[in-house]
């Protein structure tokens, strides 16, 4: 209990400090997850040895991953599967796991085969949109194009590797699995028909959640609580990950509450981003072997190349043939491409599963961990730079830099100027206009030979 107890404080210090470490950070260049991993690393068994992960810290760890995945899944719009973006995004999934599979096959330390082969395969294609949405929030993403574009790719990128974990990383007979995967829908379905019944219906029960809503009751909170808690739980009852009962408990959510109820989700986004999220990024750094890494680093650096290889380059290619992205600029693909190469929670999930088979062995699993730590950090920095070029003549700079290599620093810092003069023009038109940037600035707008054209402010009827 003491030391449960004193791990808990020191990671609730960590989650504390962490958010003030990032706003002292120029730029806010380093995402709070990749701090908090960091601190947990540090703090963990392997180096200071002051959080300790007991059970009771594995099961918050544990709630902390299905509050992530169950906002990841409430986020998910049904647009973001089945329009053309959707489709687009789950047909580059599909390429990008086949990839991973040949070269899984043609790594002689893994078995395509195996489990730990097939966790390999699985955690190369898999988009952290439940990590990513912060930082796209952050950064004014959310109702852009590329944003759309992150979405739909993210959102497969999210989904589709956690059915392949419930599929391909069982240790069962693959008709029990489908059996039990069944069955686990058929529970999800109800679990989604009983809410929207009663509302129709309008009982004794129905009235009191709604009226309590906003009580010491807190009843809304609390149901959707026992659905996250009470599907999570029949995962592990059917010997499923918890990450699928998370997953469909999101769905339900936005089943049930297709519009959004703003202060339902600022409740429990301040359950999930105020603890029990900030502790599993904790924890699951602490379970790093800084060791381990500092004894391989080559596949550290091995794994992040191929996740450019087989997530970002099939992503950059789908939307250089898609007839609707095919107009985006090379910086617009490379930012959406970046983005969706950002991966961790899958990561944590399929190596943990592969850890507990004896199939991998915790220090190849901590390297990998660490890997996906680093592209929640690497992969927003890389998106950022290329976002920042839109407005900004990259062709032109990179022409001057063949033309004159040993005056790269000259020419990136008069592009760089360049390039915040037409934002700063931008801004003072949109001032003038009466409008606000983040209303209306997207990055797929342009502001060619420094002209920014501002978009006419609504009549208002006066």
């Amino acid at each position: 209990m003491v030391t449960d107890l004193v791990s808990l404080a020191i990671i609730a210090l960590i989650a504390f400090a962490c958010p003030i470490l990032c706003r002292l950070i120029p730029n806010k260049a380093v995402p709070e997850t990749v701090l908090l991993l960091a601190a947990g690393a540090l703090c963990g068994p392997h180096v200071l040895n002051i959080v300790q992960v007991t059970d009771a810290m594995a099961l918050l760890s544990d709630l902390g991953l299905a509050f992530l995945f169950l906002l990841a899944g409430y986020e998910i719009s049904p647009k973001n599967l089945t329009g053309a973006e959707g489709k687009r995004g789950a047909a580059t999934w599909a390429v990008t796991f086949a990839v991973a599979a040949v070269v899984v096959a043609a790594w002689p330390s893994f078995s395509l085969f195996s489990v730990d082969g097939m966790a390999v395969a699985i955690a190369l294609t898999t988009t952290a949109l439940g990590t990513l949405l912060p930082i796209l929030q952050e950064r004014k993403l959310m109702d852009t194009r590329i944003g759309s574009e992150i979405l739909a790719y993210g959102t497969w990128g999210e989904l589709l590797p956690v059915l392949a974990m419930t599929l391909l990383l069982s240790t069962r007979a693959k008709w029990e699995t489908i059996l039990i995967l069944m069955a686990f829908v058929a529970i999800a379905l109800l679990t989604a028909a009983v809410p929207k019944r009663a509302e129709r219906l309008g009982g004794w029960v129905y009235r009191f959640v709604v009226e309590n809503a906003n009580t010491n009751s807190q009843m809304l909170v609390r149901t959707l609580n026992l659905m996250l808690i009470g599907l999570t739980a029949i995962s592990a009852l059917f010997d499923l990950d918890i990450v699928l009962g998370a997953f469909a408990a999101g769905f339900i959510m936005r089943y049930l509450i297709p519009d959004g109820d703003p202060t339902l989700e600022m409740k429990h986004s301040a359950m999930a981003y105020g603890f029990f999220i900030p502790l599993f990024f904790v924890v699951s750094g602490a379970k790093i072997d800084v060791t381990a890494i500092a004894a391989n680093p080559g596949l550290l650096l091995m794994f992040i190349g191929l996740l450019l290889f087989v997530r970002a380059l099939p992503i950059f290619i789908s939307l250089s043939l898609g007839k609707t992205s095919c107009d985006m600029t090379v910086p617009e693909r490379l930012t959406v491409a970046f983005y969706c190469t950002t991966a961790l929670p899958i990561i944590v999930a399929v190596t943990t599963v592969a850890v507990g088979a004896g199939a991998m062995g915790q220090a190849t699993a901590s390297v990998l961990v660490a890997a996906g730590g680093i592209t929640v950090f690497i992969m927003p920095l890389l998106a950022s730079l290329t976002a920042h070029s839109v407005n900004a003549d990259l062709g032109s700079a990179l022409r001057e830099i063949r033309e004159h290599p040993r005056a790269v620093g000259h020419i990136l810092a008069e592009h760089r100027r360049r390039e915040r003069e037409l934002h700063r023009q931008l801004k003072e038109r949109l001032r003038a206009a009466g409008l606000r940037h983040s209303d209306v600035f997207d990055l797929t707008e342009r502001c060619p030979g420094g002209v920014c054209p501002v978009p006419e402010a609504e009549d208002d009827g006066r």
